[in-house]
């Protein structure tokens, strides 16, 4: 596609500040302006006309409704559409929208998660418009981006948290920017770039797979001859098929103005990547719930299904989304940018032992914002990082970090003593390090990669956790330092302490060995292996006094998405379970009872023929398709058993229940079949297997 075009194309299809500009009035954009800067709401005079115009350029650009697009605790996007149809008398119509309609909906919220802050037949709930956030057009619709929220006003999304976190964060951080003599920083943001990894598989291979319909992975599924060990997919040529997907997808999310740059094959075969520009948090969570939706579109229609699931296929390297997070402040100031002068160095590392803090108090909290079941069977091997929560400087940070808390020499090309003082500091090298990909949270230049995401969640959650523990250990750093009678002095001491007490969360060595599990339980590090036993932490009192705080999450509201996501959690694993029970008893049972009896009637009929004839390997495979049948079976009636049990008295016990009971035994059905895959005729197996699923796109 030609540049002219490309810059044609991106944004066409957004009511950004540019369409703004063109179509709004002077007042009216100047209105908005200040509503996005400074947080005052708009008049409902300014909505109206704001409404008009959308309505207007919409129509313009094909479209014949309007809805508000919003988060719901679902994990996926929901929206309800309402046409710009209005009667004038009973054979007229016009085409409105007011401001009412814009800043304000009701859909019915009866069946969407609430954690019980609501009733079934409590069902109103309330959108309102993001101004923060562009419109756009998508199908046909006017998509306005809104925050959603019950009749008494609890969040029911993941937009309103992210929201609030982002603003209290800037708070903080201004107060300390303030300290640096910074008065001309009005507004620190939050800046996200999520890594997208994601599967393409043949939809015709797919729609054969009744585990990747239902659960979005396979349940069952052996090894195939060849995986990812020649590491020959990685950044390979990329298949015709996968180029023109690759391409649509990117005029599609240009058109929507999401700054889609990097495309690329993974490790693993059928497995790509697609990496975004920076964006503010709020902006980059919009962009990737859409980018997740565009994705699964796209490939419908190039005949593919796009996995966004954790772990597709056991063996090869999952799914993950590299959650790359820094802050920024309106002036174009990135403050985890080590800097070249000693006043940026003092403040970099004030931010930074914030972070290095806050990761140390809150890991269990992190852990947590990234607990889904599909992401537990991801963490820990083949380039996931560990369930431990620990930070990666690398080398030439790290020798920094520990030169201040030994109060030592640091040595560059000069020896330089270590005092954090806005004269004193010496410059700081950027990216000077490898990275370290079994890090769950690593420092790579200018902003912290947080590796543990899973590919199908949303980002909100972890961005939240994120923003929200930054908030409190930046809160605390500025009311110490506003009170210090020597502010050097006082700066220097505050981030050497925070350094000598939290360097146990630092760990620059290869996360999947067993001797960092061991060395992580020296230091006292939590190791939540699973979601069952990382929701446990989730509503601690401290996590519930460090949301209330910030006035990010009541109480309330933090209880209800903890008992969200067990339910979450139990209801997926037992659709697992259930999906497992019914392959074996309706298709791989009959399938390999088949099998077994053509093999018995060909050794029957060969004897039948010449007695003596050698039947050996035959009787072999029979006897071992009737032990595995067996043994699948008898697996098979106690995933049945346990899936009709109770399952204890409250949601921890549910969990863990599905966790160590059900899931235990699924591993053994699961098992039991893939051995018998491997010795069962591939035109007898009924579901295809791994070679074709993971090597039918060409």
């Amino acid at each position: 596609m030609a540049k002219d075009k490309v810059t044609e194309l991106f944004g066409s299809m957004v009511f950004n500040e540019d369409v703004m500009k063109q179509r709004l009035s002077a007042t009216c954009y100047k209105a908005w302006k200040k509503c996005v800067a400074e947080g005052t709401p708009l008049s409902l005079e300014t909505a109206h006309e704001m409404a008009a115009e959308m309505k207007n350029w919409a129509m313009d650009h094909g479209a014949t409704h309007y809805t508000h697009w919003f988060q719901p605790m679902t994990g996926v996007t929901a929206e309800k559409h309402d046409s710009f149809i209005t009667p004038e008398n009973p054979s007229q119509i016009l085409m409105s929208f007011s401001g009412k309609e814009l800043v304000r909906g009701e859909p019915d919220a009866s069946s969407f998660p609430s954690g019980g802050l609501r009733a079934t037949f409590e069902a109103r709930g309330y959108t309102a418009w993001d101004p923060t956030s562009f419109a756009f057009i998508k199908d046909g619709s006017l998509c306005i981006p809104t925050i959603f929220c019950s009749y008494s006003g609890q969040a029911l999304d993941k937009k309103t948290p992210l929201l609030r976190s982002m603003e209290e964060l800037s708070r903080q951080a201004v107060r300390v920017l303030k300290l640096f003599g910074d008065n001309d920083v009005k507004k620190v943001i939050s800046q996200v770039g999520p890594e997208q990894e994601y599967f393409l598989i043949d939809r015709d291979v797919f729609n054969r797979r009744e585990d990747l319909v239902l659960t979005g992975r396979t349940l069952f599924g052996a090894k195939p001859p060849k995986g990812q060990e020649l590491e020959d997919h990685y950044f390979g040529t990329i298949k015709p098929r996968v180029a023109a997907y690759m391409k649509e997808l990117d005029e599609e999310l240009w058109k929507l103005g999401i700054l889609a740059k990097t495309k690329h094959n993974e490790v693993a075969p059928a497995q790509h990547e697609l990496a975004p520009i920076y964006n503010d948090a709020n902006t980059a969570c919009d962009h990737n719930q859409l980018t997740m939706e565009i994705m699964k579109k796209v490939a419908g229609r190039h005949n593919m299904v796009c996995l966004l699931h954790e772990k597709p296929f056991a063996g090869v390297n999952g799914s993950g989304k590299h959650d790359n997070w820094s802050l920024s402040t309106d002036t174009g100031h990135n403050l985890f940018k080590p800097g070249s002068t000693p006043s940026q160095n003092a403040r970099f590392l004030l931010f930074l032992a914030a972070f290095i803090k806050g990761v140390d108090e809150y890991q269990d909290l992190l852990r947590c914002s990234v607990a889904n079941p599909g992401n537990d069977h991801r963490l820990g091997a083949q380039e996931a990082p560990p369930a431990i929560i620990s930070i990666f400087l690398g080398d030439e940070l790290t020798a920094i970090v520990d030169a201040i808390i030994h109060g030592t020499k640091y040595v560059d090309q000069r020896m330089k003593s270590i005092s954090i003082g806005v004269d004193a500091l010496p410059p700081i090298p950027q990216d000077t390090t490898d990275r370290n990909r079994t890090s769950p949270l690593a420092f790579t230049g200018n902003k912290f990669e947080f590796r543990m995401l899973g590919s199908s969640q949303s980002i909100a959650g972890p961005n939240v956790a994120l923003n929200t523990i930054m908030a409190e250990e930046l809160s605390q750093f500025a009311d110490e330092l506003e009170g210090a009678a020597d502010f050097n002095t006082a700066l220097h001491d505050l981030v050497q302490r925070a350094f000598i007490e939290h360097q146990r969360i630092i760990f620059n060595g290869n996360g999947y060995e067993d001797a960092w599990v061991t060395e992580a339980r020296k230091r006292g590090l939590s190791n939540l292996a699973c979601t069952a036993d990382a929701l446990q932490t989730y509503i601690q009192p401290k996590h519930i006094e460090l949301f209330s705080k910030h006035r990010v999450f009541t109480e309330e509201e933090l209880r209800a998405r903890n008992e969200i996501h067990l339910e979450n959690y139990c209801q997926v694993v037992g659709i697992e379970a259930r999906t497992m029970i019914d392959m074996v008893k309706r298709s791989i049972f009959p399938a390999v009872c088949a099998f077994s009896g053509a093999t018995a009637s060909g050794v029957a009929a060969k004897k039948a023929v010449l007695a003596d004839l050698d039947c050996a390997d035959e009787e072999e495979l029979l006897r071992r398709l009737s032990r595995l049948s067996a043994e699948m079976m008898r697996q098979c009636r106690a995933l049945e058993e346990a899936m009709a049990a109770p399952k204890g008295k409250d949601a921890y016990e549910a969990a863990h229940y599905y966790r160590c009971t059900v899931f235990d035994r699924m591993g053994k059905l699961r098992a039991a079949v893939d051995e018998l895959e491997t010795i069962t005729a591939r035109e007898a197996w009924p579901y295809p297997g791994y070679t074709e699923l993971l090597f039918s796109v060409t």
